[in-house]
């Protein structure tokens, strides 16, 4: 397992045909050599709108480079490349389905800790040029994993990711992606992921929600 390239990016205002001047930071640039890991952010990166991108939960944002492959077959006249989803890190050798929340791991120096999946917003339609990404992406479960960052420190392109701990209750990304969309009466799931210390507490109460209903 390994980090394929690592990309920051901070703020910019684009305009777009439908949604006319945004400001967003989903655009990123590829960095060469150590990138220093802060608490919140990697050194040169930012989140255009805190209320539902950035802070604690979402400091570092992964996605597998093994997907490319299937969104280069949806999108064959598009030039994907590595960050075309916004994310900070493109991986080797994790993938959503064997990924638990509260997964811990050491990348260079730095230590995170998986939180959360991605959930697509219409800024990844901007960034693609066509909305049905949006949909694709529901679709396809492909969401990619937000870390927290446990001990700042450095990283860089090339580095190996290496497991400091597997959380025991064995709750995926793909697990909480899957019933959010679709599993919503996975009572199992549901209550396995309230016993996760770090997964988010806007996630726990939603889920507890449901689970009340439920019942």
């Amino acid at each position: 397992m390994k980090v394929v390239s690592v990309s920051v990016g901070m703020p910019k205002i684009v305009q777009t045909p439908n949604e006319g001047f945004v400001t967003t930071a989903i655009f990123k640039d590829r960095v060469d050599g150590p990138v220093s890991v802060g608490e919140l952010n990697l050194d040169g990166d930012a989140q255009a709108d805190l209320t539902v991108h950035g802070g604690w939960s979402k400091a570092v944002y992964g996605y597998p480079a093994e997907h490319y492959e299937f969104w280069r077959a949806q999108y064959p006249d598009k030039e994907l490349e590595n960050a075309q989803f916004g994310e900070n890190l493109s991986t080797e050798g994790l993938v959503e389905t064997e990924l638990y929340i509260g997964d811990r791991l050491r990348i260079g120096t730095a230590e995170l800790v998986v939180t959360e999946p991605r959930m697509p917003c219409y800024k990844l339609g901007i960034r693609f040029g066509q909305k049905d990404i949006l949909r694709r992406f529901t679709q396809g479960r492909r969401c990619g994993f937000y870390f927290a960052v446990e001990k700042t420190g450095e990283l860089e392109a090339g580095d190996e990711i290496e497991f400091l701990s597997r959380d025991p209750n064995n709750v995926s990304v793909a697990d909480i992606f899957r019933v959010w969309v679709q599993d919503k009466d996975d009572h199992a799931t549901m209550s396995r992921a309230l016993n996760v210390e770090v997964f988010p507490e806007d996630w726990k109460e939603a889920f507890r929600e449901r689970l009340e209903r439920m019942s």
